[in-house]
Order: C-alpha cells, then sequence, then structure tokens
C-alpha cells in the first residue's frame, strides 16, 4: 500500500478493506468541518448555554437546498443532545429537532414537537391541550433548544394561520425558557416578517453557495482526507478544482455526491485516485432543472 499521509489517521485502517467495503465505508454521512459551519456551531451552543429568560434569542438558519444546513444540526445533535437522567432522576433531553408541518398549522407544529418524546396524545385534542401537552414535555425533560426544521413550510396557508403559528413558536419560546432555531430555504426570512417582534427575537445565519476560491479549495482537502482512496487525488490543484465547482454549482450537497461517486469510480477502476477524465465522467451529479438524468 502506498503513503497514507493524504487520509485522516483515523480512517487509514479503511485503506485496507475491500473495495466493496471501502466503497460502503465512504457512502455513509461523515463529517466535514469547514469554517462557517463551525461558527454556526459555536453559534448553536452559545444559544444553548444562555441563561433562561423570558425573551430567549433564536436563530434562523437559510440556505440553498442540499447545502449543508441538516448535516449541521446532525452535527450538533451528536455533540451536545444526547438524553441522559440527571442527579434528579429526572430525563433530561438537552436538544429537540422536530419539523415543521407541511403547512402553517398550530396544531401540527405542537403535534412534531410532541412526537420527539412519543408520548400518548390525541392529534385530535384541541390546540390549548396540545400546547400545555407540549410545554409540558419540554419543562419536564430539562429542553435547552428547539431546532424547527423545514421552516419555510409555515410560509404555505392563510396569513391568518402563518400569524397562529409563529404566535404558538412565540409562546412555547417563552413559556419553556428555550430558544428556538429555524432551519430552511431563504424565504424562511419572509416568515419572520409576519411580525416584528418575531423579526426581533432572530438572527439569521446564511449557508451561501461556494464560490471558487481558497475556501473552496481548502473545503476539496478536507474531503479528501475522507476518501479511502490509496493514492492522493490533489483535489485541492486548480486543474481539479475548477471542474469539481463548475458541476456541482458550489452546493455543498451537489460537491459531497459528486466526490462519493468519483472516489467510487476510482476504486472500481482501479485508478485510485480522482483525476479530470472521472471527474468529468460524473457530470450528470449536477441537477439540471432539479432533476439528475443518469446513463442508462
Amino acid at each position: 500500500m502506498t503513503n497514507a499521509e493524504h487520509i485522516h489517521p483515523d480512517l487509514r485502517h479503511v485503506l485496507g478493506l475491500p473495495d466493496k467495503e471501502r466503497i460502503a465505508f465512504m457512502r455513509e454521512p461523515r463529517w466535514v468541518g469547514y469554517e462557517r459551519a463551525v461558527r454556526i456551531l459555536d453559534t448553536l451552543r452559545d444559544l444553548m448555554n444562555q441563561p433562561p429568560r423570558p425573551r430567549m434569542q433564536s436563530l434562523l438558519i437559510v440556505g440553498e437546498p442540499n447545502n449543508g444546513k441538516t448535516t449541521i444540526i446532525r452535527r450538533f445533535q451528536d455533540l451536545f443532545g444526547r438524553g441522559y437522567v440527571n442527579e434528579d432522576a429526572d430525563p433530561v433531553k438537552p436538544v429537540v429537532v422536530a419539523e415543521a408541518p407541511p403547512s402553517a398549522d398550530e396544531k401540527g407544529l405542537y403535534i412534531s414537537i410532541l412526537e420527539c418524546f412519543h408520548p400518548s396524545y390525541r392529534a385530535s385534542a384541541p390546540a390549548a391541550k396540545l400546547r400545555y401537552q407540549t410545554t409540558t414535555w419540554l419543562q419536564s425533560c430539562h429542553v435547552r433548544i428547539i431546532v424547527i426544521d423545514e421552516f419555510h413550510s409555515l410560509l404555505t396557508g392563510s396569513s391568518r394561520e402563518q400569524r397562529k403559528a409563529m404566535n404558538a413558536i412565540k409562546f412555547i419560546c417563552n413559556v419553556a425558557a428555550v430558544p428556538i432555531i429555524g432551519v430552511g430555504t431563504r424565504e424562511a426570512v419572509r416568515v419572520l416578517h409576519t411580525d416584528e417582534q418575531h423579526a426581533s427575537r432572530f438572527d439569521v445565519a446564511t449557508l451561501p453557495l461556494w464560490e471558487l476560491n481558497k475556501d473552496f479549495q481548502r473545503l476539496l482537502a478536507s474531503f479528501e482526507k475522507i476518501l479511502p482512496l490509496r493514492k492522493p487525488s490533489g483535489l485541492h490543484r486548480q486543474e481539479l478544482a475548477i471542474p469539481l465547482h463548475a458541476i456541482s454549482d458550489g452546493n455543498l450537497g451537489n460537491l459531497h455526491r459528486l466526490l462519493t461517486e468519483c472516489a467510487a469510480e476510482a476504486i472500481k477502476s482501479g485508478k485510485e485516485q480522482i483525476d479530470k477524465q472521472i471527474i468529468e465522467s460524473k457530470a450528470w451529479v449536477r441537477p439540471t432543472k432539479g432533476i439528475r438524468e443518469i446513463a442508462a
């Protein structure tokens, strides 16, 4: 086996696995840290540790679809969200990650949060009862932060329904004294403009598409360290960075998919490194009008 210095030390043992197992390993979800993601994680941790008060500061994370928002939330949950039993024998669930209902729906919002605790409840119960159950579970489990994914879904529905859903979020934030983290597309910012009080509670963190620059090249170098190829590819080099950026459109999810497909091809072909020819053969990874069309 060639020198493995291009691979992260914790992953070098994977290089000795059979091809099929290396490809399977590569397709598993794996965290790749980069500066903006680390800053957002630090912000989430600070919000989680802020002392309880009637008006908790919250955060909205926005970006293009498939550009790393959910990955950051999963990383945060892995790092800080593990449940445990405290010294008083109370269950503790530090982080709750719920998904916004498909449309602005107050009861649907309560139900999404209640599902995180697997309690017994009736979906047909009045909103007031579901609201009471939601805040009771949040308080009894000592929840410190609530994440609501697909936050932009709260734009779907009448203005009255949108206001009711956002007022429910404000109520939960006040009564449970926990920050709310919204996660969604750029449209989610419009949700905050339904009421000035909502806008003043939320800071906004944006995950933009990547530009073709030194930061993008550093990102490629980080990716290379987790791809179990037996030869270095030098992904950060300009001759490879340019087509990788062009095909992925600077979208993190597209880039991850592209590099995974390229690495799998490098293993199957015996090249054991990604070159320009392999990259250009995977141009189908870039969606056309939102659809990927692969060669049959």
